[in-house]
């Protein structure tokens, strides 16, 4: 099945909701664990535990388990692995982008459904240019994995670049129509899709690309089930809220963390 067809079917049995897994150091010592690799190593584990089978998606942040060195890498390669096949899909939260053989060997590193680290997904940026993520699509595309591009995110930063026009296109739109072109005709839903944050506001842009989108900023940064219903009420079927600190607060326990995204699913499913 392609990840379009999975993310579907995840999100017709679990809801909506992605879960980012972000061991912060902050987010340790309030589990009361230490901010070792011991501590990352006992955090992982409490997740691959609520989460595996319980929720559609999840999002390791890699930067937080590279801190670590190898051995924060070997952590979050077995974490991965746990959690793949699940049911639950893994969204890895790694931003790669480049050119040529070196956005190949990227995309062989997470998406090569052979690779130790092989994710069903993951989020690239298209500054360099949207044709240097061919290699991602082409791997993507041979291994039934997916791929979500930058495009309208939530920092403060980023409307210096993607609100910037291109002709009469600003960059984040002219992301957005080229994923729509890579994504026609795919049913029930393209695998290629587009990073869109819950709190960017009314930009205008066309977000019809008949793929997922991916949308962080949403519960503890601010984006609520209300901005979701505004912005994305065409598209609502494909949107992918992504919380972290909403959920992952109510840690270590494992009940909790359950019980916790799935009163987000509840309260996303009846908006």
């Amino acid at each position: 099945m392609s990840f379009g067809s999975r993310a579907r079917a995840a999100m017709a049995a679990y809801g909506p909701a992605c879960v980012g897994i972000d061991p912060h150091a902050e987010l340790l010592a309030e589990w009361e664990l230490p901010d070792s690799v011991e501590g990352l190593d006992r955090f992982a584990s409490i997740c691959v535990e609520a989460f595996a089978g319980h929720v559609a998606f999840v999002k390791p942040q890699s930067a937080f388990f590279e801190r670590f060195g190898a051995q924060g890498v070997v952590i979050l390669e077995r974490t991965i692995q746990d959690l793949r096949h699940t049911g639950t899909l893994v969204v890895l939260d790694v931003k790669r982008g480049d050119i040529g053989s070196t956005a190949a060997a990227y995309a062989d590193a997470y998406l090569d459904e052979d690779a130790p680290m092989a994710a069903d997904a993951i989020t690239v940026s298209p500054f360099l240019g949207f044709g240097s993520l061919q290699p991602f699509f082409d791997v993507a595309e041979r291994n039934d994995a997916g791929v979500f591009v930058l495009a309208l995110t939530s920092n403060k930063e980023g409307p210096e670049v993607q609100h910037a026009l291109n002709g009469d296109t600003t960059v984040a739109g002219g992301m957005l129509s080229q994923l729509a072109a890579l994504n026609a005709g795919q049913s029930p839903m393209g695998s290629f899709g587009a990073v869109v944050g819950a709190t960017i506001g009314d930009v205008g842009e066309d977000l019809a690309i008949n793929g997922p989108l991916l949308v962080p900023g949403f519960g503890a940064q601010g984006g609520t089930v209300n901005d979701i219903r505004r912005l994305f009420s065409s598209v609502i079927d494909n949107v992918i809220p992504s919380t972290s600190r909403g959920v992952l607060a109510e840690g270590p326990d494992v009940s909790a963390l359950r019980d916790s995204v799935a009163r987000v699913n509840s309260e996303l499913v009846g908006s």
